[in-house]
């Protein structure tokens, strides 16, 4: 079986590696005829054509940037294309996910044509956050910032879409079920989002998610929205450890049900995943990439780390006066 770590350790670029990868898996695929590994060639394919042809990045952010219209606000506004570990996690932890679901509903489980239905729904190979924060001078004596933050997170979902509608995107349905709709929401927007904030992930994790289309690039990407307390929860709290080992836990569980050799497009995706999780990363060898340890990293090339779109911060630009 063809794994991605096969190709972490010669020295290559990301784009050499998903030459090389996407190109073994797809002759792999037509000599075993798996239509679930010529899925994931086509998959890699959509990286490297993000990778190679993204001068209509520029474009993008800039009409997402131009939202900022908070001037009391602190306004973060990052992009990142998905970095190659976490594209690669997400594309087998779906195969695992569906698999398991459709064995537990059936008792048996899905074929080939069913699988691959479900290897379409990327639509967060580009995503932005916009990060807000309260500066202290605005809050006032009794008010609760973390509240204060909320409501201009809910304003600024209400009104994010037509504003990006206007500049060439397309909101797409979220998909969340309609009992989870926030009432915080205006009601012609809520179908739009999935709201992390109102129902909390399990580990905690707080954010609003809004899919766009991109009629002038002819792409998807993911907004997320989250004040300054939410994204640190998410990026070095408690949402980021502990979800990761719930997850490890689960798909070990997914691991004990179905047994090796029941599947092989389960086995296959499990071992993949499980490769990726057991990587030290010090001892890679991928140019622009250095690590120390799994924690001390420098990722100059998109390995394990999104590679970053044109961020930009914007401080309030009244620190000392009140805006009424």
């Amino acid at each position: 079986m063809i794994a991605l770590n096969d190709y972490l350790f010669s020295g290559n670029t990301v784009l050499k590696i998903l030459h090389q990868y996407s190109n073994d898996l797809r002759n792999s695929a037509k000599s075993t005829h798996n239509s679930i590994d010529l899925a994931h060639s086509n998959f890699l394919i959509q990286i490297i054509e993000l990778l190679e042809h993204n001068d209509f990045l520029t474009s993008q952010s800039q009409r997402i940037k131009e939202f900022y219209k908070y001037p009391f606000l602190a306004f973060t506004f990052k992009g990142r294309i998905k970095s190659l570990i976490r594209s690669e996690e997400k594309f087998n932890g779906y195969i695992l996910e569906f698999i398991y679901k459709y064995y537990k509903a059936n008792g048996k489980f899905p074929s080939e044509a069913e699988i691959k239905s479900k290897l379409i729904c990327f639509r967060d190979l580009i995503a932005y956050r916009i990060v807000i924060s309260m500066p202290a001078c605005h809050i006032k004596n009794g008010e609760s910032r973390s509240e204060v933050e909320q409501k201009y997170l809910y304003e600024i979902a209400d009104v994010l879409p037509e504003f990006l509608e206007e500049r060439g995107f397309t909101a797409e349905l979220s998909g969340f079920a309609e009992e989870r709709y926030s009432d915080r929401l205006k009601e012609e927007v809520r179908p739009y989002y999935r709201d992390y904030v109102s129902t909390p992930r399990s580990t905690g994790y707080k954010s609003l998610h809004i899919t766009f289309y991109d009629n002038l690039a002819r792409c998807y990407t993911e907004v997320q929205l989250r004040t300054k307390e939410m994204d640190d929860f998410a990026e070095i709290g408690d949402a980021n450890h502990f979800g990761y080992e719930r997850l490890q836990n689960a798909r070990r569980t997914k691991r004990d049900e179905i047994p090796m050799g029941e599947c092989i497009y389960f086995d296959e995706a499990y071992e993949r995943l499980t490769k990726l999780q057991e990587l030290e990363l010090a001892d890679l060898d991928v140019n622009m990439f250095s690590a120390i340890n799994n924690q001390l990293i420098n990722d100059g090339c998109g390995l394990f780390r999104g590679r970053q779109i044109l961020p930009f911060e914007h401080l309030s630009r009244f620190q000392n006066d009140l805006i009424d």
